[in-house]
């Protein structure tokens, strides 16, 4: 059944992939953004994939942003939280700021799009919140205390909202990717991918965005009507939880 379908930060990366594979299953998808406006644009072009431009971190925006979607697409019934940054720096040097950033959009980001979406997925009876974790927020990473703290965030709220939900037909689950093979990775030294990163994962290779969208496809379905609360961990078996 197509619906309507919700990916922040779906223009890049693993978003990227999302909002292309929802779209693929027959959705009408919109993307958003928070700052790379001819990237979007781009994306937008190549796939035709509505995109638009707030930042999660402002409540205000969320709430303006996805009356602007469901006025060109009709109400939001599938939300993938996927936006999100990273500040990493070792504990002693993190800066208020960049705590309260990484706070801010990975963990108050999806209080701010769900709250906007969930009395809309309440009154209809039907509902799929999906959010994209990560395997730091469960087992920890140094240099990351902000960024494995709202991750770590992220699956507590998903449980929690699950109990809400299921009653209302609203299944809330998580998905924590370990190291995929995206723009991000590319920043790191090959010395450090080949010696530290890769001999930590079983299956001997990155991820690729695309295994990542295939998890939230299924947990976006009618198919997974009975799961909820849950973590899918998709990392290689680098961490299994």
């Amino acid at each position: 059944m197509a619906r309507t379908a919700l990916v922040t930060g779906g223009t890049r990366g693993i978003g990227a992939a999302i909002s292309r594979a929802l779209k693929a299953e027959g959705h009408r998808v919109a993307a958003t953004y928070a700052g790379n406006e001819e990237k979007a644009r781009a994306f937008s072009d190549e796939t035709g994939i509505a995109v638009f431009r707030w930042n999660v971190a402002d409540y205000d925006a969320c709430k303006a942003g996805l009356a602007e979607v469901e006025s060109a697409l009709g109400p939001v019934e599938i939300l993938v939280n996927n936006a999100g940054i990273t500040r990493d720096a070792p504990f002693h040097r993190m800066t208020p700021e960049q705590w309260r950033e990484v706070i801010d959009t990975n963990l108050t980001g999806l209080f701010n799009m769900t709250h906007a979406v969930w009395p809309g997925m309440r009154e209809r009876k039907w509902g799929r919140v999906v959010n994209i974790s990560s395997i730091n927020g469960q087992k920890g990473q140094f240099g990351q205390a902000n960024y494995a703290a709202a991750k770590a965030g992220d699956l507590g709220f998903t449980k929690a909202l699950a109990l809400e939900g299921a009653r209302a037909g609203i299944t809330v689950n998580a998905v924590a990717p370990g190291y995929i093979d995206t723009d991000m990775m590319s920043t790191i030294p090959q010395k450090v991918m080949d010696e530290v990163i890769l001999p930590a994962i079983p299956v001997g290779r990155l991820g690729r965005p695309e295994e990542i969208a295939r998890c939230v496809v299924f947990l976006a379905s009618d198919d997974a009507g009975f799961v909820t609360g849950a973590t899918l961990s998709a990392n290689g078996g680098q961490y299994l939880a």
